[in-house]
């Protein structure tokens, strides 16, 4: 921890004192912050691990329907099938402040006139095929909020660590080194006192002693012959 060298006067140590002060409200502030923050951390990682467990089930079977829809089908009439989209959207991305992180807010709005899921001919495709896009499209809403729980974790984690890392700095380096400098300096202003008052008694000893003095051993001294 590097030394801070200050004059050590009682206006230093009043300053760094106020600033003591400042820095345990702001490490108070800051831990708040940061429990706060790992409680909805937490919240947001909870539904992200159920909703990743339910779209990746769902998922699964989506491409063992897609499998199957392969192995009865051409590839060039999957190709055909899937070549066009039947729906159409618009993902509208919102922020919002969550413990001053500004995190993401995915809406998908779909087309009123694209609501089937396919966009093809029924004739010469399989039944499996038709499975698998509807699973697909069951899930679509739980892979746009599942984005928007990963991106919001993200972000939290991030704010998370950069608010440890100001709490550690404030309670092992800044606020240790403010009460060091305050120790130095009320130690310095009481050596400076106790040799002040050191100096007092010996200037009151010497009055005291000249005072004592009687003035018959004033005149005495002044008779004394001179010695040839």
């Amino acid at each position: 921890m590097a030394e801070i060298r200050v004059n050590p006067t009682r206006m230093e140590m009043k300053r760094y004192q106020t600033r003591y002060q400042t820095a345990r409200r702001g490490h108070k502030l800051l831990k708040d912050k940061r429990d706060e923050l790992m409680r909805r951390f937490l919240d947001v990682v909870r539904e992200n691990k159920q909703l990743r467990e339910r779209v990746e089930a769902s998922l699964a079977q989506v491409y063992g329907g897609f499998t199957v829809a392969s192995a009865v089908s051409s590839p060039q009439m999957l190709q055909e099938a899937l070549i066009c989209p039947k729906k159409e959207g618009e993902l509208h991305v919102d922020y919002r402040n969550l413990m001053s992180v500004n995190v993401p807010k995915f809406e998908l709005k779909v087309r009123a006139d694209n609501s089937e899921f396919c966009n093809y001919g029924m004739a010469f495709t399989s039944g499996e095929l038709d499975a698998a896009l509807l699973s697909l499209n069951g899930i679509l809403e739980d892979l746009i909020r599942l984005a928007e729980l990963e991106k919001t974790a993200q972000l939290l984690a991030e704010e998370i660590e950069r608010t440890r890392r100001r709490v550690n700095a404030l309670e092992h380096i800044l606020m240790p080194q403010y009460l060091e400098v305050i120790r130095t300096i009320r130690m310095r202003l009481e050596e400076n006192e106790r040799g002040n008052t050191t100096r007092l008694m010996k200037v009151k000893d010497m009055m005291l002693k000249a005072q004592l003095r009687s003035p018959e051993d004033d005149d005495e001294d002044e008779e004394l012959p001179e010695i040839t």
